[in-house]
């Protein structure tokens, strides 16, 4: 399947989804969402008005819409026009910024040359005589003068023996102390034991410790290529633990990608290191870092991987860990602009460069599923555990964010079998593994029947706690609006709070909102950047502003936050405050109390952190493409610049065509959705169904 391989149609009830009736979208005085419902589909609509296609089948449940989120204002009250995002992996690129504000990509995919002798190396072209007679009284002269020969023929060709056989011997305990004695005297050879010429007897086979082959499973012959697990035990001196390097990527997120690199290798996911996740429908670049691995072993890899190349090599002392970036660069093309004229797109991307957006939690927060993530975060809070894993194990509708209809249907399917069945080892035969939460908790049920909330601590935390978070990202998000529709963009208020650096200013340690390091849900791995959890520093002061802050001017609009509720964190005093209260109330949620028991389900256990209410793009460029062909690419990747692909193609495309493209380059913070600054810039959804419709 290609790029661009939505389904062509989406029938709902037996009509064609681009029959329905539409909502158009107006921004009103004070820039407010206001939605019309034409009264017949005769009435004719401009593309860039059209919002959204309804569905008024009773048989299917609505998609989340932004304002079900709180995303409903805009700061500029522009006009927006129609765009399509995302029509090809292309349109979307995302380069990470590391600490020091570089912004990465991938130059190179060779490895470096290693000048320096490897400590196995040296080892070997050594004098090792004191070494081959404490072995002969360990293991007997015919072994000692084999292991000899051996290792001459090693130092003096590479065209020797690969590995030699030892005598064979059925003890155990003999075995072990040869074993031990290479690890200890002799590591630049590796052993393993293989069966030998008698039923019960075993050999030892020695090797040299090339850590370059796959691992060795018991019961095959010599022949066999192996890797030894203890290799990275003897890593030379001269080099960081750590290999860092430049992972590029399409139509892949960053779990998956490791996944089959790990796979590869033969080392576990948890061996690699990266600062945050990326999106998949991308092409992303990032820094990633891997325990004790050779540059050459990942090099080699380029041939064989498919949409990941991997390059940029060096050996440093520490891994990566989540949040330890400054953000990212995003290169995005918006297809298909419509507009009343060029005029209107230029007004608002200038305008989208000038004041910014309203920096919401985007939509990919709030779970691509029929049951929002925020609502299960709710039962959650109120200890409603049997709700809540109900809720998860719910049959999604037609919406489920899956790549092909097929897998959607065969998950709607397997859920609605365990409902109507209850039959868990029926269903976890048919789940399939991206399932992390459902297989989690069915295989918890299975032995615990009836406890839900053992079955909810089954699933990973980082998983677990999305639910949590979700819903103070809901909470922060109707604040925010409250905030927009109250007071306006332009200026900050009595009673608001800002960042400040002052000793009188309330400080949070913002340790509980981790970035989320599980993306292996389907709920969650569909990030346009780093998970928004990431914090906009670890240490975060605020102070309510006064009339004196007023009077002098000293803080923008800019300053202005938000809390995500907690127990460390204080509110505005003012309205703000009580929009806070009613919607938890309105939920049944305490945002003082805790309403059972468990600590990490409960707001009060947990300390809370602050958000810009307003993001502003940094380096913000634009251009207007015109183009021919929705197949050719607008932008060369860093995976076109590395395989030498889509150079002349991307010219043509440039120079001749009708069609009109929007082409935006911008940075933003790590805790920043790229997807709300195009919703400000085109005043319409950027849900996914939405822009699936538009692509059609």
């Amino acid at each position: 399947m290609g790029e661009r391989d939505y389904p062509m149609k989406m029938k709902i009830g037996g009509i064609d989804r681009r029959s329905i009736g539409l909502l158009t979208t107006f921004p009103a005085v004070c820039h407010r969402q206001v939605k019309v419902k034409p009264s017949s589909l005769r009435v004719l609509l401009k593309p860039y008005d059209y919002y959204d296609c309804l569905n008024q089948s009773a048989a299917m449940k609505s998609p989340l819409e932004e304002s079900d989120v709180g995303i409903s204002c805009y700061i500029s009250p522009l006009p927006g026009f129609r765009g399509i995002l995302k029509q090809r992996y292309s349109d979307f690129v995302v380069n990470e910024v590391d600490l020091n504000g570089n912004v990465i990509h991938l130059t190179s995919l060779e490895a470096p040359t290693e000048v320096k002798q490897t400590a196995e190396e040296h080892q070997l072209n050594g004098n090792h005589d004191d070494e081959i007679e404490s072995f002969r009284a360990l293991a007997g002269d015919s072994d000692a003068n084999s292991l000899k020969e051996f290792i001459d023929k090693a130092t003096a060709t590479s065209d020797g023996a690969t590995s030699i056989l030892l005598s064979s011997t059925s003890d155990k305990l003999h075995r072990t102390a040869m074993h031990n004695f290479f690890k200890e005297k002799l590591n630049f050879l590796v052993t393993d034991t293989v069966d030998g010429p008698e039923p019960s007897s075993k050999c030892i086979r020695v090797r040299l410790n090339s850590g370059a082959s796959s691992k060795k499973r018991k019961g095959r012959g010599d022949n066999t290529p192996y890797y030894d697990s203890r290799g990275s035990d003897h890593w030379p001196d001269h080099l960081g633990k750590f290999l860092r390097f430049h992972l590029c990527k399409e139509n892949k997120d960053t779990q998956e990608a490791l996944g089959l690199i790990g796979k590869m290798l033969g080392i576990q996911p948890r061996s690699f290191g990266f600062s945050g996740t990326k999106d998949k429908r991308a092409v992303t670049t990032q820094q990633v870092t891997v325990f004790k691995q050779r540059a050459n072993r990942l090099a080699s890899l380029n041939s064989r991987l498919i949409g990941i190349k991997v390059g940029d090599f060096c050996y440093v002392n520490e891994g990566l860990v989540l949040g330890q970036l400054h953000g990212n660069r995003f290169t995005i093309t918006l297809r298909g602009v419509v507009a009343d004229s060029e005029d209107t797109v230029k007004a608002a991307a200038d305008a989208l460069g000038k004041h910014g957006f309203i920096n919401y939690f985007g939509m990919q927060r709030f779970g691509t599923g029929s049951v929002p993530t925020h609502l299960i975060g709710a039962k959650l809070l109120r200890g409603e555990w049997k709700e809540a894993v109900s809720m998860i194990l719910d049959p999604r509708d037609v919406f489920l964010n899956i790549n092909f209809w097929t897998q959607k249907d065969d998950i709607r399917r397997i859920r609605e079998y365990y409902k109507e069945s209850e039959d868990i080892d029926g269903t976890l035969r048919q789940l399939p593994r991206f399932l992390v939460a459902e297989k989690a908790i069915l295989q918890c049920l299975k032995k615990s029947p009836g406890n839900y909330l053992q079955a909810m601590k089954a699933v990973p935390r980082t998983l677990r706690m999305m639910y949590v978070h979700s819903y103070q990202s809901y909470l922060w998000n109707h604040a925010a609006s409250m905030r927009v529709q109250k007071y306006g963009t332009e200026q900050v208020v009595l009673g608001d709070l800002v960042y400040c650096n002052e000793e009188s200013c309330n400080e949070v340690v913002d340790s509980e909102f981790e970035a989320l390091g599980c993306n292996d849900s389907s709920e969650i791995n569909h990030l346009d950047e780093v998970d928004a959890r990431a914090s906009e520093g670890n240490c975060t002061s605020v102070k309510v502003v006064n009339s004196e802050d007023l009077a002098s001017g000293r803080y923008t609009y800019t300053d202005v936050v938000l809390p995500l509720p907690g127990s460390r964190v204080i509110y505005p005093q003012n309205d703000i405050e009580q929009c806070y209260q009613d919607l938890a109330n309105k939920d049944g949620v305490s945002l003082t109390e805790s309403m059972h028991n468990v600590k990490e389900f409960s707001l009060t256990s947990m300390t809370g952190a602050y958000r810009r209410v307003f993001g502003k793009a940094k380096d913000f460029e634009w251009e207007l493409i015109k183009y021919k062909d929705v197949s050719i690419p607008l932008t060369r990747t860093d995976l076109d610049i590395v395989t030498k692909a889509n150079k002349t193609q991307n010219e043509e495309a440039v120079l001749q065509g009708e069609q009109l493209a929007l082409k935006l380059s911008f940075t933003l913070a790590a805790s920043c959705y790229a997807t709300m600054a195009i919703r400000e810039l085109l005043k319409t959804s950027t849900s996914v169904a939405f822009h699936k419709a538009l692509n059609q």
